[in-house]
């Protein structure tokens, strides 16, 4: 996470009563990987906010500092579990 703006904390939300538990935009129907497969298809964000013109800036960076988190926690998880002696990983 770039400096100590946690975006995704205030604007991304689960509720297992909308989209099966899958992470959103608060107070949208729009799923975090649904932002994500777009903006990685196409990262122009004026078609985005065309496509979906509730969504703000912000949303978008939660969307992605959501990501970056979830890999972040990824490769530590995957790191404390393989710890090569080189420190290079398995091939």
């Amino acid at each position: 996470m770039i400096g100590k703006t946690i975006l995704h904390g205030e604007r991304i939300t689960r509720d297992p009563e909308i989209l099966a538990g899958k992470p959103i935009i608060k107070g949208t129907r729009v799923p975090v990987s649904l932002v994500l497969a777009k903006l990685a298809r196409n990262p122009d964000l004026a078609e985005l906010f065309a496509d979906y013109p509730h969504l703000t800036l912000n949303d978008v960076k939660a969307c992605l500092e959501y990501a970056n988190v979830l890999v972040q926690r990824e490769e530590r998880t995957k790191g404390a579990k393989t710890r090569p002696e080189l420190g290079h990983a398995s091939r």
